[in-house]
């Protein structure tokens, strides 16, 4: 596989890039605004390029490269994306689809994975969520995620790309305390409990949530490279299966594999929180699964998978 990675740099990228780099045959060219020093520079077949992804310029050296598959993974996360709805349609929307433009003039019909998210869907959700969801986005970033799924079905209802897109859920667990990321406490409960210190949870024990392992997510992406896009829906997205959990359960999962109380953990939920990430019902991937992506398959795997990222 000759594979771009926008995004190479950030949580999941990395996953990604880990994953696809275990294989030596894959021809790999990362993109992200920096790099961590000496990011698989030391591999052959991994060509490291910093750039905005706004700048035309940077996207024309980029795309410069022969590659069978794109996995479109940049974006400025929710919270950022909400404090600057601008800079959110520069680089989620405008940047976005100008990129996928680029490749498709460069390479015929490109198969495009996009990594969307859950926040596409309404706020309050419904007692049931299903593949017949409408995408009703509460905040800017998932606006701009919506507007590119569509565009991107359009594309390939055309045959100008061939793309696959999956709706994230929460990936657990991520780096420590990033503001930028209104979900951060799903990963910071993991850090904190394996530290052994006290966390506050801005959402209640009874909250729940959809997760999965970023361990999991790199799988999915990876299988979205070369999934028959006919076992796709028209829209040419699904929400990914997930573990339900709710916080208690989370909890008490993460303790007793790190053998930690879960005392530890207080809560002061926070309304906002909980209703965007706290409050969401059961579901039902059908198109997802048939189409082949997976679950982490228990809470207890995915607590494992996700604190070897601790």
């Amino acid at each position: 596989m000759k594979a771009i990675i926008t995004g190479a740099g950030g949580f999941i990228g990395q996953e990604l890039v880990k994953q696809l780099a275990a294989n030596s045959t894959n021809e790999l060219y990362l993109f992200d605004a920096q790099f961590p020093d000496n990011f698989y520079q030391d591999r052959n077949h991994v060509t490291c390029i910093e750039g905005n992804l706004a700048d035309s310029n940077a996207r024309t050296e980029l795309l410069s490269r022969d590659f069978d598959v794109l996995f479109h993974l940049a974006a400025l996360p929710g919270g950022a994306s909400e404090e600057d709805p601008e800079l959110s349609k520069q680089i989620n929307l405008t940047a976005t689809l100008a990129l996928v433009e680029e490749a498709a003039a460069k390479v015929k019909c490109p198969r495009i994975v996009y990594s969307s998210t859950i926040a596409v869907l309404p706020t309050p959700m419904p007692e049931l969520v299903d593949d017949n969801c409408p995408l009703v986005p509460e905040l800017t970033y998932g606006a701009h995620k919506a507007m590119v799924e569509i565009a991107l079905a359009d594309l390939s209802r055309r045959g100008i790309i061939d793309s696959i897109g999956v709706r994230l859920p929460g990936i657990v667990a991520r780096p420590p305390a990033s503001s930028a990321l209104k979900s951060a406490f799903l990963s910071n409960v993991f850090h904190a409990l394996k530290a052994g210190e006290a966390f506050v949870s801005p959402v209640s024990a009874k909250a729940t949530m959809w997760l999965m392992s970023a361990h999991k997510c790199a799988e999915n992406l990876i299988y979205a490279a070369t999934v028959d896009s006919n076992k796709m829906p028209k829209s040419r997205c699904v929400t990914l299966p997930v573990i339900r959990a709710s916080m208690t359960e989370l909890v008490t999962a993460i303790a007793n594999e790190v053998q930690q109380s879960t005392s530890l953990v207080s809560y002061q939920p926070n309304s906002q929180l909980e209703a965007i990430f706290g409050s969401q019902p059961p579901i039902k991937t059908t198109a997802a699964e048939q189409a082949g992506f997976k679950n982490d398959k228990t809470l207890q795997l995915l607590v494992k998978q996700a604190l070897q990222n601790c």
